[in-house]
């Protein structure tokens, strides 16, 4: 196996990830800066305000696209696996 392919494998796994990653990643970062918002315009400087919803969105995003993920990822592993007989030669 050339160089090369292994570092498109690598791209395509750094790739993978991000596609997984982001959807949870970019809703915590919008409802963090809701709540730094809120707590700005009220004074309120309380940690534990900001984990809750958090948490919680992260929880629902993970509810609703974790078929789609494991969808996305069995796919990726499936062509993963393809390629194993090419890496012993």
């Amino acid at each position: 196996m050339s160089t090369g392919s292994i570092v498109g494998l690598m791209q395509n796994s750094v790739k993978e990830v991000l596609i997984l990653v982001v959807p949870v990643l970019g809703l915590a970062l919008i409802v963090g800066l809701i709540v730094a918002i809120f707590q700005a315009t009220t004074s309120i400087q309380e940690q534990t305000l900001t984990f809750l919803p958090k948490l919680i969105v992260i929880l629902l995003v993970i509810a609703f696209f974790s078929g789609a993920g494991f969808s996305h990822l069995g796919n990726f592993t499936k062509a993963l696996f393809s390629k194993i007989p090419n890496l012993a030669k």
